[in-house]
């Protein structure tokens, strides 16, 4: 796209673009400039200073297509077309959250972004500044766009696997070595991934993309053998999401609460990884 003219914006849904001034029209026929990241968003720079910028959320997909590829069907929400391809914008299930906006520069775009730091522009004592600001669990202050950017929900488990430190572990209780590691861990995971997915996408536009990948340590193998210790993978599910840990490596054989199952087993809900194996032969 960088370095390509912009011919027409064509939305599916009108209700996908969030922004109506400027008009989106007022990017067709402007080039693309630069792409950069703002938080959990793409955010496209065109010739005129102008910026688009698109939120994916969790089901929102981005397929590049024969140039002026038609729109059909509910889950194919926009295209952008260029002399070469179409960027289409899908979203599957029925709720529709990705969204678009349009700003007239960089300086109102950043009127998205949540205000958390970018791990890669911290030492250890920004790091822990960061995250014990406001005292939460692990699993919230990584996945809060308000204290670290960019981090979601499967790599926030990854991470937390490496560190061998627990999802609901408070970040007031932490210890300068377990700050030290959550640090390491962060970093070192983000880049493993950003490298992998890099290489991946080098030679054809990524397709196929997924929060669940078969490599991942413990993110969407719920039950799975642990690749450190080989106990199954254990999950907490809130709402729309899953925290996968593994107990033996990060809550010393503790299966934490769900909030859901356990309200409903009680007294009854596993402890330990032995009572929950013993509840499984029953």
């Amino acid at each position: 796209m960088v370095g390509q003219r912009l011919e027409k914006v064509r939305l599916g849904n009108p209700f996908l673009l969030r922004t109506v001034d400027p008009p989106v029209e007022s990017i067709e026929g402007q080039t693309v400039r630069s792409l950069a990241r703002i938080g959990k968003r793409i955010g496209v720079e065109f010739g005129n200073g102008f910026w688009l910028v698109l939120h994916l959320m969790i089901a929102g997909r981005l397929h590049w297509k024969a140039a002026g590829v038609k729109l059909s069907g509910r889950n194919q929400l926009a295209a952008l077309d260029f002399p070469y391809g179409s960027l289409l914008l899908t979203e599957a299930g029925s709720q529709r959250r990705a969204s678009l906006h349009l700003f007239r520069s960089r300086e109102e775009a950043q009127s998205l972004d949540a205000g958390g730091v970018d791990v890669f522009s911290l030492d250890v004592e920004g790091f822990r500044s960061a995250i014990t600001a406001e005292n939460h669990t692990l699993k919230r202050a990584l996945t809060d766009p308000r204290i670290l950017s960019g981090i979601g929900n499967a790599y926030s488990d990854e991470i937390l696997h490496a560190a061998q430190l627990s999802p609901v572990q408070l970040t007031s209780k932490l210890t300068s070595e377990q700050m030290e590691r959550l640090f390491t861990a962060t970093r070192e995971t983000l880049q493993m991934w950003i490298d992998r997915l890099q290489a991946e996408a080098k030679n054809s536009f990524p397709e196929k993309v997924t929060a669940f990948r078969k490599d991942m340590a413990v993110h969407g193998r719920f039950g799975e053998p642990c690749p450190r210790c080989g106990k199954p993978i254990q999950r907490i599910r809130y709402a729309d999401n899953d925290t996968n840990y593994c107990a033996q490596c990060q809550t010393g054989g503790k299966v934490l609460a769900d909030r859901s199952l356990s309200r409903l087993f009680g007294a009854d809900w596993p402890r330990t990884l032995d009572e929950l194996e013993t509840l499984k032969r029953k």
